[in-house]
């Protein structure tokens, strides 16, 4: 149904949708970094600058057609993220957050002086790029309709593409071994590396993964906008803080808590708007109660009581791992973590390159 929407639906609609979309598609990568991996990131709008730069870059002056860079500017994005990390990484909690959002002011001040691109005031598609992605002569004849609308119809279904791509690869990266292993470092990172998660590895795929794809989602957002500039690429507003409030109002670490938040995100937007920002403070809040509230539903105990509770020995649970000397795993201790002590004793190590198995006598 969502395919075939824009032959029914008014243009206003169909460019609501491509902005829903396009803000799930983020929240889903930061939902990834934080959620799971615990890398929060107040940054990641240095990469939609990065791709929706590199799309430009690739089209106004290598000439490229705009679907080729797209893939493109996310392979670069993901290049440029290994010496970010290589960098951020050596920071932790409030500093690493912090060291984020530098980075993409640095990429912002650098771009702001690329004067072929505009410089600080930026620039725009020429007709002949906008035009000449594929399928928009193909809308035009078959629905009659003029280039800005077709546009906008190619637009929403690469946006719902984008969307369904990026929920298709979050839930088989989760359902993955290394997403077996995300899943016990959003349960507790200690615990996790004591069985022999490989932390810093794990981060940094992670790292790069979200990076990659954050690139992707600023080169398809900025082909659909046609202009660019450095404020608006690299606007923590737009392309953090709002990604953030999606996710915590949604749920974090919850593979619908983006989609969720970015319906609640939208309809907020929409129809409280006319309040100014105040709307956005009384959800905040409204989000920041809610989690604490889940939290103290869920039972949520502190890191100490949680590995005791995970790795006592001697307390007859329904879950043990076969293998002698294991530890016991009470029910209380989430399934990732369970699952990944249960792999580890069975099968070996999961992620390191060796685990010291308890002696037995």
């Amino acid at each position: 149904m969502l395919v075939l929407l824009p032959i029914f639906a008014g243009r206003n609609l169909i460019q609501d949708l491509i902005f829903l979309f396009y803000m799930m598609a983020p929240a889903q990568c930061w939902n990834l970094l934080a959620g799971y991996a615990g890398l929060i990131s107040v940054g990641q709008q240095a990469f939609v600058g990065l791709g929706g730069y590199l799309l430009f870059a690739l089209t106004l002056i290598g000439g490229l057609n705009p679907f080729v860079a797209i893939p493109i500017a996310g392979l670069v994005s993901a290049l440029f993220a290994l010496p970010t990390a290589l960098i951020v990484f050596r920071l932790r909690g409030a500093y690493f957050a912090i060291g984020t959002w530098v980075v993409a002011e640095v990429y912002r001040l650098v771009f702001a002086q690329f004067k072929p691109l505009g410089g600080g005031t930026g620039t725009s598609l020429t007709p002949s790029v906008t035009s000449s992605v594929p399928v928009i002569e193909w809308v035009k004849t078959l629905l009659d309709l003029r280039t800005p609308a077709a546009r906008d119809i190619v637009s929403y279904w690469v946006a719902l593409a984008l969307m369904a791509g990026m929920l298709a690869a979050v839930y088989f990266i989760l359902r993955s071994r290394r997403g077996l292993a995300l899943g016990a470092i959003r349960d507790h990172e200690a615990a996790a590396a004591g069985l022999g998660v490989d932390i810093y590895r794990i981060k940094l795929a992670v790292y790069v993964a979200t990076a990659a794809m954050t690139g992707m989602i600023g080169a398809l957002i900025y082909l659909q906008k046609a202009r660019i500039s450095p404020d608006a690429a690299f606007s923590v507003l737009d392309w953090t803080a709002y990604v953030i409030f999606i996710v915590v109002i949604g749920g974090v670490g919850t593979m619908e808590g983006p989609v969720i938040g970015a319906i609640i995100f939208y309809l907020m937007q929409r129809y409280l708007a006319d309040f100014g920002a105040s709307y956005l403070i009384s959800s905040a809040r409204s989000a920041s109660s809610s989690c604490c509230s889940r939290q103290r539903a869920s039972g949520a105990l502190s890191p100490s009581v949680t590995i005791r509770r995970c790795f006592r020995r001697g307390a007859g649970s329904s879950s043990k791992p076969t293998g002698a000397g294991a530890p016991d795993i009470e029910e209380g201790c989430s399934r990732a973590t369970a699952l990944l002590v249960r792999t580890a004793y069975r099968k070996g190590p999961l992620l390191a390159d060796s685990i010291e198995r308890p002696r037995t006598r």
